[in-house]
């Protein structure tokens, strides 16, 4: 595992962005994986503006969503599809054929997982993952418990999960379940990146990456993973001692 501690968010989200790009660059058909949030915001603008400068051709890289709330649809601004269009796949003017996402509203959410695992096998892989970290240590929505060995499945959410995506929406939301990617497709992944910013992650990157294993955060992965990058501003490695 490698570990980068940038100034503040915008040099983190810089980074990010330009490990993106130049994956692209070497692949052109990269197989992308990527997470919704506060955190990789920053590198999605980055990536759109600094790609359309270097003149990045990204028309035939593949998107896979890496989760979706249950029971949200994709027109709603709080879901993870409408957040990457939005912030992301239709600046770039990415193909629906190249994008791939979970139906959170499929009346058969175990055929919904099976999909997802034979696309991302279908296209040979994901190249890269971006993930950010959540407050209880998830990775997309493999809350703490979760077993290691899944590939795509539902997930009942744990309360944290719940309060705290409350922000994305402009109402208040039933937010019970998730649909995700699994642990198995994280340490499959060929690299990966765990990004986090700010003070409130500072306990749980502490946890995720200095307490014995296994530590029963989920994020704590990583460290397991070959060829994996957890990205840090300032505030939130501040509690680390492994600097």
């Amino acid at each position: 595992m490698e570990l980068k501690v940038l100034p503040d968010y915008n040099t983190l989200s810089e980074f990010a962005a330009k490990r993106i790009i130049g994956v692209v660059r070497e692949k052109p058909t990269a197989v992308l994986c990527l997470a919704t949030g506060d955190s990789p915001l920053g590198t999605y603008r980055a990536v759109v503006a600094e790609g359309r400068r270097m003149g990045v051709d990204f028309s035939n890289v593949t998107f896979v969503a890496l989760d979706e709330w249950v029971g949200i649809p994709p027109t709603n601004p709080g879901s993870c599809k409408f957040y990457l269009k939005e912030h992301l796949l239709d600046p770039l003017g990415t193909q629906s054929s190249h994008t791939h996402f979970f139906d959170g509203l499929s009346t058969n959410l175990n055929e919904e997982c099976v999909k997802m695992d034979n696309t991302i096998r279908g296209v040979g892989g994901i190249d890269l993952m971006l993930v950010g970290i959540g407050l209880n240590g998830h990775v997309g929505f493999n809350e703490p418990g979760i077993s290691p060995d899944h590939y795509s499945h539902v997930v009942p959410l744990e309360e944290s999960t719940r309060k705290s995506g409350q922000k994305y929406f402009s109402e208040a939301m039933d937010l019970k379940d998730g649909i995700t990617l699994g642990l198995k497709h994280f340490m499959e992944s060929r690299s990966v990146i765990m990004m986090a910013n700010g003070i409130k992650k500072a306990d749980i990157i502490l946890q995720a990456l200095e307490l014995p294993l296994p530590s029963g955060v989920p994020a704590s992965i990583i460290r397991k993973h070959a060829n994996g990058t957890v990205l840090l501003d300032k505030e939130a490695a501040s509690f680390l001692t492994i600097k």
